[in-house]
């Protein structure tokens, strides 16, 4: 009976495989354009998530134009932490994977009118005692907060610490060459 779980297992695998980035198959081009229609996809879906969440709105009463969804609050509380936490990931990729395009500045200024957008809009349809707001703006800080961590770790405590000699003089000589001091050591 093992037999048929292993045939299984390497027929999903083996199709499973040809879907999967190749570098001697696929461009790197071909990959960035695939990310950004993928995270622009997501990014729409979120925004479009948070400017009319989940059940609509109250139509009437004291709370007209408030989210019937946040009348569960520890589930839209939930939904309102993930959703932001996915739009600003996706805002991160898309400024990322756009650097120095063309119209980069107008793409930064677009990405950000449409976060202020989306906060305002949270910010509207959402009562103010169900939610507290700093912590929708930590969520919506942390794909930018861990990168530049990441930047900074791989800048500073790797090259102190994780790399050998040998690492150390190919990456000072890589310096050089950068500065026009080729074949200078």
């Amino acid at each position: 009976m093992s037999q048929p779980g292993k045939r299984i297992t390497k027929r999903s695998y083996s199709w499973f495989k040809k879907f999967q980035y190749d570098p001697d198959r696929d461009s790197p081009s071909d990959a960035r354009n695939v990310l950004l229609v993928v995270v622009a996809l997501i990014a729409a879906v979120t925004f479009q998530a948070g400017v009319n969440p989940p059940g609509g709105v109250w139509q009437e009463g004291d709370r007209a134009g408030r989210a019937i969804y946040a009348s569960k609050t520890g589930a839209y509380y939930v939904f309102l932490l993930s959703n932001t936490l996915a739009l600003s990931t996706c805002i991160l990729v898309i400024t990322s994977l756009t650097y120095r395009f063309p119209f980069h500045f107008e793409i930064w200024v677009a990405t950000a009118s449409m976060m202020i957008t989306y906060a305002s809009a949270v910010f509207a349809v959402t009562p103010h005692e169900s939610v507290r707001f700093r912590y929708l703006l930590i969520a919506a800080s942390v794909p930018f907060v861990m990168r530049c961590f990441g930047y900074f770790f791989k800048k500073y405590c790797m090259s102190k610490y994780g790399m050998s000699q040998n690492e150390s003089q190919i990456g000072s000589q890589e310096e050089g060459l950068k500065d026009g001091q080729a074949g200078q050591v």
